[in-house]
């Protein structure tokens, strides 16, 4: 991955909608130059996928936790249980006190509520601490260039 390839991600992280035009342009390509790069990019899975970043609030999804989940048994093979929860977005396997971390969205405390007694449902799971986010100050994407 060359410095145009960055430039591109970034352009693309801030607005996945731009027309390859107007990328190429702002990387000094043509804008077939421009999408062929793009794709080369997605092939490779450098870009995973293209979203629209949505203010969750305006969803009916303004409670924000994070969950430490507790487990008696090694939760590496129980993404899918995890998955099958709509209320999260995100799952990861962690080192440290807990085995699982995740990030809950849901519409009301009781809604987060429900979700801790699903989790509880998941094979293997023991106990959860969950971390209710008052306000967040900023979320960013991953830099293309550090």
């Amino acid at each position: 991955m060359d410095e145009t390839d960055r430039a591109l991600l970034a352009l693309l992280q801030e607005d996945a909608g731009q027309a390859y035009a107007a990328l190429g342009r702002a990387v000094g390509l043509s804008a077939g130059a421009a999408h062929e790069r793009v794709r080369k990019l997605r092939e490779r899975g450098v870009i995973r996928r293209t979203t629209v970043d949505v203010d969750p609030a305006a969803l009916g999804r303004g409670v924000l936790a994070f969950v430490m989940v507790d487990s008696s048994v090694w939760m590496g093979d129980s993404g899918a249980a995890f998955e099958a929860i709509p209320e999260i977005q995100e799952a990861h396997v962690i080192a440290g006190s807990a085995a699982v971390l995740v990030k809950v969205r849901s519409a009301t405390t009781e809604g987060l509520q429900d979700v801790l007694r699903r989790l509880y449902a998941i094979e293997g799971v023991s106990g959860t601490q969950a971390t209710v986010v008052l306000e967040t100050f900023f979320e960013r994407p991953v830099p293309p260039r550090l």
